[in-house]
């Protein structure tokens, strides 16, 4: 079965109140509860906002390590799931159960 990553950049999200942000943590945790029942889980996460992001560029034929992503950016990557489903139908649909669960915009493409 084809493994596809469903995504959302973290300025996606907006801003909106600590409440509101509450308020999202059960119907989205719902839908990865819903996701693992079906077999399709196969994983999940959230990144850090505040976290350190190392970049390794080994294009000059040795590896150089900086901080900070590699092409200067305003958005970066708030989190992900990957899932393991029969077709781009079902692939869909999970995308926009989590859409919905999270109450913000999410992107999905097949892993290769």
């Amino acid at each position: 079965m084809p493994q596809y990553v469903i995504y959302f950049n973290q300025q996606w999200v907006g801003d909106h109140s600590e409440e509101w942000f509450l308020s999202r943590v059960e119907p989205s945790t719902a839908v990865v509860e819903e996701i693992k029942a079906a077999g399709h889980y196969v994983f999940a996460g959230g990144l850090v906002e505040d976290g350190p992001i190392i970049s390794a560029d080994a294009t000059s034929g040795s590896v150089l390590f900086t901080d900070g992503p590699y092409v200067e950016t305003k958005e970066f990557l708030g989190g992900f799931t990957v899932i393991d489903v029969p077709d781009l139908e079902t692939a869909r649909m999970w995308t926009g159960r989590i859409a919905e669960g999270c109450g913000w915009p999410q992107e999905l493409r097949e892993v290769r």
